[in-house]
Formats: C-alpha cells, sequence, structure tokens
C-alpha cells in the first residue's frame, strides 16, 4: 500500500496552487494524509476528488469551513498498522515521549504544524512522522513531501523525504 504525507499546504496564502510534482504523485497513492494547516476548503475539495482515499485533520490555520468537515485527530487502520494524524505535537524537545503518551495505541504518527520535516521512533516503537510543507518551506531549505509503503507483512517501509524544486514567482 503506497502512502503520500503531506501538511501545512496553505493555500492560497503560501502558493497559489499545489506543486505539479505532489499532484502527480496522488494517482498512485492508496492513502493521502494531510496534517492540517490547508487554509482554503478549495484544497480540501480538490484532493478529496483526486485521491482514492484521504485522511486529513484541521490546523491552527483552519476556519470554521474546514472544521466543520476535519477532525482534530484522525485514525486508522493500514495493512495492521494503527496510524493516527494531528496537526499539533507541541515542542521538538520532548515530542517522542509525549507523544506515546498521548497515543499509546499507534504504530505511526502523522503531524504538522512546525513545516520542519520530521522522522523519529519513540522508545515505545511508535514512529513519528512530518512531512514539512510542500508549499512553504520557511527555514528549510527544501519544499517537501513523503512517501511511505505498508508491507504486505504490516511494516511501515519505503519512507521517503521528496524535495521539490523552488517555486517561480
Amino acid at each position: 500500500m503506497h502512502l503520500l504525507l503531506l501538511s501545512d499546504t496553505h493555500l492560497p496564502k503560501r502558493a497559489r496552487q499545489l506543486p505539479a510534482a505532489l499532484l502527480a504523485e496522488l494517482p498512485h497513492a492508496d492513502v493521502v494524509f494531510h496534517a492540517g494547516d490547508w487554509v482554503d476548503t478549495d484544497t480540501l475539495d480538490l484532493l478529496e476528488s483526486r485521491c482514492r482515499r484521504l485522511i486529513g485533520v484541521y490546523g491552527n490555520n483552519d476556519g470554521p469551513g474546514l472544521r466543520a468537515r476535519l477532525p482534530e485527530v484522525a485514525y486508522a487502520d493500514l495493512g495492521g498498522l494503527r496510524f493516527g494524524v494531528v496537526h499539533e505535537t507541541g515542542p521538538a524537545q520532548g515530542r517522542e515521549a509525549r507523544c506515546a503518551a498521548r497515543f499509546p495505541d499507534l504504530d505511526v504518527l502523522v503531524f504538522g504544524h512546525s513545516h520542519i520535516p520530521w522522522d523519529t521512533t519513540a522508545d515505545t516503537g511508535l514512529r513519528l512522522l512530518n512531512p514539512g510543507s510542500p508549499t512553504d518551506r520557511r527555514s528549510q531549505p527544501h519544499c517537501t513531501y513523503m512517501t511511505a509503503t505498508v508491507t504486505d507483512g504490516g511494516q511501515l517501509a519505503d519512507v521517503e523525504l521528496h524535495r521539490l524544486p523552488p517555486r517561480l514567482t
């Protein structure tokens, strides 16, 4: 099962549209995760129309229209792995222990907010993944998103951070 992870799209404030390279990945993904800060409902509508399965949450910059359609935390069992999605996880220091305590029944937690890619594992085995942002790199050298695979044996494999080319303005 092929997964696509993104967060913090901030459309149309940080970019006018999602990058073409990211849009080209959508048909190949069995499941797309969006960890919040969509900002506009048009992006949600676009992903819902193009994704086989979309699992998303709202973020701190998302208004009433998005909050009415999305949960604060989403859960899914995919191939025997228990996934959760949330926008904010607090400061980087202590993140693994804090998230492991808050989400003890998960195998993988996808999160956003910082725009900083993250891939660590808590002592409990909880894998924490932040795909960064495909539209707003902030202090990072590149805009990013992630892909991964859930194997037939119920393992998370091939986690890859994808760097997008600079936007032409």
